[in-house]
């Protein structure tokens, strides 16, 4: 034991002392990535490592919480850590480099007579969303050998049970899962409230992880805690794992599953290499207008078996046509604009994909709803999908129309009554409605001219693809009517907001103004593809006549304004990016030189501010601006900052969006979806394009109408509606104070809903402003057949009880009552007593409940 400390400690020096080479930052050779994707399959299945080194810290999800990962090699009967941060009585091998490529992450590292290829690919294949769609990723290890010797090589991986979970205290049960040519564990949580949380900072606390291996691997698989595992590895190798188990219901941060394999023999000449499968089976994904819509690769009957099975017997397959995609796509962005624009969009790749879920409609068609990650959570946001769509659009009409489409629907919904476009569709991943602003009740905090523009623009884009109208036929009633709102009001913007909302509200918006006339030269390119050749010539009269108005008034000496009434002030013109990506030939070439110029001379160190009331820039624009003069020249000055920026922040985390030019710190927003924006310069070369578009064999068409909420009858007032009696504490109360006989009788009487005064529109009774909150409350039903549902207003998170019984866990928090269905076998006729905890953190604070019973809609 002595022997094999001494040899430990010495193993760990040698890996510091190779530490200490200083590295390079050339572009050409070692771009450093803020953070690095690992699992990038979408908003809940999302791992990141923040490190320069794989071993140096533990794995996190996007929002920076931890999800650890660990990958070991043993070679000849001495273990290495090559991802994970412990125990740190393995040595961790010397790591010589990563590169990020769209499908694959690709780690190297190098000791002790071998070299190894650690690769994550996530096979998120554009062309066939079944695939792009897939919620999988391949951790495969390859090990050679560097000094003319063979070597006994091993394999581990393992993943904590909080990639389960939303709060590691949560418990998970797990099991053993023989398939048809696999080996899998399957982890989930005991509570399993399927799409039973909305917002922003949350994790996915339903459906079930599964780690796995081919069924050939002979791989041993255990549950157990993270240090006894790895340690076991180190110590006997593969048939460690045979010793091991966990007994559940556990902690999700107490367990890990473990699979472990033989590799075989490391020669100079013969690698040896496995894999193991990490992949996550959420059941249902998004709720779209209260109706659950499963995962786009469930569509035809699909379940996890079928999914782990797929991925097995299509493995070398798929990463042959991962690394032929990776090299065609990285070649393209290098032509394009060179390794430092390749490198942005290598890493832009995942992230963009992984910040949305790709669902199947009632006709098995494609949908995807983006999230606004680390902004407010927001789900099919119009101004974040506007960002985001060059790299939809690049890879074909299928993936293209799929974000479109629910937008569409239910802005031609009754729902929807202004003369303008939505903002957005709800709070992810729940798609019932705008919450934004003045949400579906008022044209309070609205963006019309922004929303207006963004949807118009898009259906030209998506017509220039496909070269015709068609898809803007089915939805020719609001793009009508939009374009008869931008001609109105498009020009100069009254005071609103944009999708720079952050910076507040302002009116003669020079930039929205450019959006508005780029919008109506799309709608009368739109009206000419459709004949209708009246419409298109006083569109296209109004666009080229806002354009010279434009030029005139928005002039500034050098440069042209921010807005039309303010001297002396300047901002990116992104927006005019549509002018000739879509040939509309509405402003001059001198307008793009003139910005360019200007731009070039003012940009910071790390980039392009967004404007001159701060230093802070938004990337994707800055990556959209690059583009107007198409000069590569001009485009390399401003992109080789950004990139400069990327390689040097201290911000640890997935890429952002919102940063400040001068420090590169970060500003905010993580993990967006709008950096799918760096992929617009390929828009402007058609036969790029063309090639990639081609690439789409989904061939979408023929979706389904947008699902019908069902109705509700109250059976259980809430305080909007009556006055209802609770009992609460601030203290925290000792023992089962959800239980039916608990004795509240010291507990203060409140009438509901309890809150503070600066919640807006809440129904406050009783002032609550404390962190926590317990409340009880005994209602009585008649009838409880039938589906029954809690109807909450909860600021923020709340556990619901229900005569004595969890019936739902509540993260983040609602701006109004929120319905979730709820077993009705949990409620009794009579007397019910429902308990409820809420805990707040900041900002406004409520809770109040009632009880509806659902009423199917009709087909």
């Amino acid at each position: 034991m002595m022997n094999r400390t001494l040899q430990t400690c010495l193993m760990l020096a040698s890996v510091v002392l190779g530490m200490s080479v200083t590295k390079t930052t050339s572009a050409e050779e070692a771009f450093r990535p803020p953070a690095v994707p690992l699992v990038a399959c979408d908003p809940y299945f999302s791992v990141w490592s923040q490190s320069d080194n794989l071993w140096e810290t533990a794995t996190t999800h996007w929002t920076g919480k931890s999800q650890p990962m660990a990958a070991l090699v043993r070679v000849d009967g001495h273990a290495y850590r090559l991802m994970g941060d412990s125990p740190q009585t393995i040595a961790a091998l010397k790591q010589t480099s990563v590169r990020v490529l769209p499908t694959r992450t690709v780690y190297q590292f190098e000791g002790h007579g071998v070299s190894v290829q650690l690769t994550f690919t996530t096979p998120a294949l554009p062309g066939d969303m079944m695939l792009l769609s897939r919620p999988t990723t391949y951790v495969n290890c390859e090990v050679s050998s560097t000094d003319d010797q063979e070597h006994d090589v091993e394999f581990y991986f393992d993943a904590s049970g909080q990639l389960a979970t939303n709060l590691a205290e949560q418990e998970v049960t797990g099991s053993t899962e023989k398939l048809k040519n696999a080996t899998a564990l399957k982890l989930g949580t005991v509570s399993q409230y399927v799409l039973g949380k909305s917002g922003d900072d949350l994790r996915i606390d339903w459906g079930y992880l599964y780690v796995a291996a081919d069924q050939k691997a002979n791989a041993q698989t255990s549950f157990g805690s993270s240090a006894s595992l790895r340690e076991s590895f180190d110590n006997a190798g593969v048939k460690g794992l045979s010793e091991q188990d966990a007994e559940f219901p556990i902690a999700s941060d107490q367990v890990v599953a473990a699979i472990a394999m033989s590799l075989g023999k490391a020669s100079k000449t013969s690698a040896a290499s496995g894999y193991a499968l990490i992949a996550y089976d959420d059941l249902y994904s998004i709720e779209f207008m209260k109706h659950r819509l499963r995962p786009y690769w469930r569509k035809d009957g699909w379940n996890a078996e079928d999914l782990i099975n797929a991925s097995i017997s299509e493995h070398a397959d798929l990463e042959a046509r991962c690394e032929k995609f990776d090299d065609k796509l990285m070649g393209d962005l290098k032509n394009a604009g060179g390794q430092a624009y390749a490198d942005i969009g290598a890493l832009a790749y995942r992230q963009c994909f992984a910040a949305g879920k790709f669902v199947a409609d009632d006709n098995g068609q494609p949908l995807q709803f983006s999230k606004e990650n680390h902004s407010n959570g927001c789900i099919a946001t119009s101004d974040v999908f506007y960002p985001m769509a060059p790299q939809f659009l690049l890879f074909g009409p299928s993936v293209s129309k799929s974000f479109i489409v629910p937008f569409m629907e239910y802005a031609a919904s009754s729902r929807w009554k202004f003369p303008f476009a939505p903002h957005d569709l709800g709070t992810y991943p729940k798609a019932n409605g705008q919450r934004y602003g003045g949400g579906e009740t008022s044209e309070e905090n609205q963006m019309p001219v922004e929303e207006c523009g963004n949807l118009l623009l898009l259906f030209g884009a998506v017509a220039q693809m496909e070269g015709n109208a068609d898809f803007a036929g089915q939805y020719w009633k609001q793009l009508s009517q939009w374009a008869d709102y931008l001609s109105d009001k498009g020009f100069d913007p009254e005071n609103q907001l944009c999708t720079d909302d952050f910076a507040g509200h302002m009116a003669h918006n020079v930039n929205l103004s450019a959006k508005a006339i780029c919008a109506l030269g799309a709608y009368a390119k739109l009206c000419e593809m459709r004949g209708e050749s009246a419409e298109s010539d006083k569109f296209n009269k109004v666009a080229k006549q806002y354009a010279q108005q434009w030029i005139k008034a928005a002039r500034d000496g050098d440069h042209y304004r921010l807005a039309f009434d303010r001297e002396g002030t300047w901002s990116q013109k992104y927006n005019l990016v549509w002018d000739r990506i879509l040939g509309l030939d509405l402003f001059p070439s001198e307008v793009y030189e003139t910005e360019m110029k200007y731009y070039r001379d003012i940009q910071n160190e790390f980039g392009l501010p967004l404007d001159n009331r701060s230093d802070y820039t938004k990337l994707d624009w800055v990556l959209w601006t690059a583009t107007l003069t198409e000069d590569r020249d001009d485009f390399d000055a401003l992109v080789q900052p950004v990139h400069h920026f990327l390689n040097e922040t201290p911000d640890r985390s997935p890429m952002t969006d919102w940063y400040f030019t001068s420090t590169a710190r970060k500003r905010g927003f993580t993990a967006r979806p709008v950096v799918g924006g760096v992929f617009l310069k390929l828009l402007y070369d058609a036969k790029v394009w063309q090639s990639y578009a081609s690439m789409d064999t989904t061939n979408a068409a023929g979706w389904a109408d947008m699902p019908t909420p069902p109705k509700t009858e109250n059976l259980v007032a809430t305080a909007a509606d009556t006055k209802a009696t609770y009992r609460f504490t601030t203290e925290h109360p000792s023992g089962d104070w959800f239980a039916v006989d608990f004795d509240d009788s010291s507990w203060s009487e409140a009438q509901g809903g309890l809150g503070s005064r600066q919640t807006p529109s809440a129904p406050v009774g009783t002032i609550w402003n404390t962190d926590d909150v317990w409340l009880r409350r005994t209602i009585k039903l008649s009838d409880v057949s039938g589906r029954l549902a809690l109807r909450i207003w909860h600021d923020e998170e709340a556990q619901v009880y229900v005569n004595g019984k969890l019936v739902v866990s509540l993260g983040g928090y609602t701006t109004a009552y929120d319905s979730f269905e709820i077993e009705s076998d949990a409620f009794q006729e009579g007397d019910n007593v429902v308990a409820i905890h809420c805990h707040q953190s900041t900002g406004g604070q409520f809770i109040d409940f009632g009880i509806d019973k659902v009423v199917p809609a009709k087909k």
